[in-house]
């Protein structure tokens, strides 16, 4: 059985007071958090949802966004933390035993397709862990500051070495239980869970996305989203 968590209670402290909570700001005429429940119930690929949510008011309203989409076989509520990886281990502990592999996704990425689900389906029964990443095309240098504010002594990095990462992240469950449990005993910074896998020493299988599938973080991000959104309807 395979389970996917999707975290929706993230603070938006980033898109401006005219939004409170990106989850629930509207593209398309639906919310983004809706978008990324609709590829998930249209792929099939989960037998049991967990939705990681910041209060029980928004768990009503994302409740009442669900019914807009296609039905997941069976929800779970689980509360969020103060930090992303609390809210991640939240909803570990409430999926049941009998999951073996879980699927861990920003809801705050609208754009992942149902078929590229499917694709990490398949490829997590035969790697650990599976995420979608981009290949970063852009020169990027390695910044040092000096006594001058503003002037760096910078570096190259090769960029043939350096993804992006995206979600969402599929894990075989015991892995990933087991990766959390030992960042949480080292006090690890998690900025995603491919890190506290890293940190095991395992490795990661990386799958190009191979469309747009940006993070809303700000509310200039939501015009982008739109577009992408309205350039796939426009095609299909």
């Amino acid at each position: 059985m395979i389970g996917v968590i999707l975290l929706a209670g993230g603070r938006s402290s980033r898109m401006g007071p005219e939004i409170t909570d990106k989850a629930l700001a509207l593209v398309e005429k639906r919310s983004v958090f809706a978008w990324s429940v609709d590829a998930f119930a249209s792929s099939g690929v989960a037998d049991i949802a967990v939705v990681v949510h910041r209060d029980e008011r928004q768990r009503e309203v994302l409740a009442e966004e669900m019914s807009s989409c296609p039905s997941l076989p069976k929800v779970i509520w689980a509360q969020g933390g103060k930090k992303r990886r609390d809210s991640v281990r939240n909803g570990l502990k409430a999926l049941p035993d009998e999951i073996e592999a879980v699927f861990i996704h920003d809801c705050a990425r609208p754009l992942v397709r149902p078929e590229t689900l499917i694709a990490l389906s398949e490829a997590v029964t035969e790697h650990g862990a599976v995420t979608l990443a981009r290949r970063i095309t852009d020169t990027v240098k390695l910044a040092r500051e000096t006594e001058n504010e503003d002037i760096y002594l910078t570096k190259p990095l090769d960029r043939q070495c350096l993804w992006a990462m995206e979600t969402p992240q599929v894990f075989r469950k015991n892995l990933i239980v087991r990766a959390h449990a030992h960042a949480d005993r080292e006090n690890l910074p998690l900025t995603d869970d491919v890190s506290a896998v890293e940190a095991l020493g395992e490795p990661i299988r990386l799958m190009e996305t191979g469309y747009p599938n940006p993070k809303v973080t700000t509310q200039d991000d939501l015009a982008w989203i739109e577009y992408h959104l309205s350039e796939r309807k426009a095609l299909a």
